[in-house]
């Protein structure tokens, strides 16, 4: 026991060891999401010609911003009324290539037997009115403590790289003008998303006449080229020589 403990009356501990039991489930849940859209990310740069995941990152709400938007929306202040209200502690933001990736990712994701879907909202199809797109879920997996299971929520942004950029800049132009961005400039804005559109639009079209020509055959596709841990997309991990593949067929027949 150390002396914060003697010096906390017993209540404030008890709620100490429950608030940080609260925030660790959620830091394991997007452990969790982060190892499985690794994984994803790792087995499509080793056994085809390119990953459709081309960076991932998560987030994590301090308690101060939890607090502060139970506080803001009203929500009760108790943990269970938290967890129950406020589905975007966790976080999880993947970028894709093509926006063809973004949905071949979300069937992926979802089509996972530990993983419930709560909510799926596709601002792809139907943008905002900002011009703001993105796939949007939240889903809730199994965190396994010590002494329970406990269901825990994450929310999945999905977007392509165009979209991302975009997303990123208007967050920032939206927190230096505190909201109340000028209408000429939430005009540009909107331009400017619908130049990103086009941008997806026209370079997946360009990339699936390449692959209909062959060509990616001849030389390496920007999906087949992209950097992993382990080097190059469509690199194998683990060496696997031609001596050892012969090995295995002869032991086969």
């Amino acid at each position: 026991m150390t002396d914060l403990d003697v010096e906390w009356p017993s209540d404030l501990r008890e709620l100490r060891t429950e608030l940080t039991r609260f925030m660790m489930s959620y830091k394991f849940a997007t452990d969790e999401m982060m190892t499985k859209v690794n994984i994803l990310k790792e087995e499509f740069s080793a056994i085809h010609d390119y990953s459709p995941i081309e960076h991932v990152s998560h987030r994590l709400k301090s308690p101060e911003g939890i607090l502060k938007k139970a506080n803001r929306k009203g929500y009760p202040l108790d943990l269970d009324g938290i967890r129950e209200n406020i589905q975007d502690i966790a976080g999880i933001r993947i970028t894709c290539s093509f926006i063809s990736d973004t949905y071949r990712v979300l069937e992926m994701l979802t089509s996972q037997r530990d993983i419930t879907v709560l909510q799926v909202k596709d601002y792809i199809e139907n943008p905002k009115p900002n011009g703001y797109k993105s796939l949007h879920l939240i889903v809730a997996i199994p965190v396994f403590m010590s002494d329970r299971v406990q269901p825990v929520t994450v929310e999945v942004q999905i977007r392509t790289v165009a979209m991302d950029f975009w997303a990123s800049l208007e967050h920032k132009i939206f927190y230096k003008y505190d909201g109340a961005v000028p209408p000429a400039l939430v005009g540009e804005l909107k331009e400017a998303a619908d130049v990103a559109n086009r941008l997806d639009v026209d370079m997946e079209r360009l990339h699936d006449q390449v692959v209909s020509l062959g060509a990616s055959s001849d030389a390496p596709s920007a999906r087949a080229t992209q950097p992993t841990q382990h080097g190059v997309d469509g690199a194998a991990p683990f060496p696997l020589p031609r001596s050892l593949l012969e090995a295995f067929m002869a032991k086969a027949v």
